[in-house]
């Protein structure tokens, strides 16, 4: 089945909410109906094709064309399916998805994959805060699936997060895994100040040494058998793990102790060598 393609031909001034736009929405109806779906530019009911122009009728696939960075809630729910978006995309990209795979030929902004149970998010480019994290005044982010950053990434990444897997390949912002109740963070580059504040449970992995804090207890040194599952997946995502980490020691803290003190932060040692 051809892919559904939308090319923003206006850009609109205030967020556009498009909701709309995932493969459960637009894989069962004719171009005409997918012009006609509402958004909201700002407060005002707008048809889709005010801001983009519709080319086949409705499919699995989906094609965003043009800089989005107003464009909110892109693949917000989705089940199946795929997106590729061809440019930056806006605020709560993949919220709440929950299977199916989103990605971004470009930068993201704030809250990509912020609850999300399932699929996959790829974003070959930097992304903003909050990534894979609860909204406010919610106990629990990201539950399951998988999002990776080819670039940096800003503060509370992962923020509550129960399950799931996070990846980043650049540097990423402060209070990384603050609050984790479960999952994994794997950091290549450099992580931000108060990694894993008030974590619970779940793992950070990080490649560079952070500077850990007070309520992080050091246990030993080992190697972390476990992290070959994780180095298989995120591999053949296009993440390159660094040469020796999958057999060399990391060192294993405990914490944070201000709090349940269930996590841990495994830091390689082949960084320090």
């Amino acid at each position: 089945m051809a892919s559904t393609v939308l090319r923003l031909t206006s850009p609109p001034s205030v967020p556009l909410e498009c909701d709309v736009l995932t493969p459960d929405v637009l894989a069962p109806l004719t171009r005409e109906e997918i012009a006609a779906l509402p958004v909201y530019h700002g407060n005002q009911r707008q048809r889709l094709d005010a801001f983009f122009r519709v080319e086949g009728d409705g499919s699995d696939t989906i094609e965003v064309h043009g800089d989005c960075l107003r464009v909110k809630n892109i693949g917000r729910g989705m089940t199946r399916g795929r997106i590729t978006v061809v440019g930056r995309a806006g605020f709560h990209l993949g919220a709440q998805m929950r299977g199916g795979t989103i990605e971004v030929r470009g930068d993201a902004t704030d809250w990509v994959g912020a609850e999300m149970t399932g699929g996959t998010i790829l974003i070959h480019g930097n992304a903003g805060n909050q990534i894979g994290a609860a909204y406010r005044g919610s106990p629990t982010g990201m539950r399951g699936g998988t999002i990776v950053v080819d670039g940096d990434a800003g503060g509370e990444l992962g923020a509550r997060m129960r399950g799931g897997l996070i990846a980043v390949r650049g540097a990423v912002g402060d209070f990384a895994g603050t609050g984790m109740r479960g999952g994994t963070l794997v950091l290549t580059g450099r992580p931000g100040s108060r990694l894993g504040a008030w974590m619970r449970r779940g793992t950070i992995v990080t490649f560079v040494p952070p500077t850990p804090l007070p309520t992080f207890i050091f246990n030993c040194s080992y190697v972390p058998v476990f992290l070959r599952l994780y180095f298989d997946v995120l591999t053949r995502l296009g993440v390159q793990i660094p040469e020796g980490a999958v057999d060399t020691p990391y060192e294993h803290y405990s914490g944070d102790h201000a709090d349940d003190g269930k996590g841990e932060i495994l830091v390689w040692t082949g960084a320090c060598g």
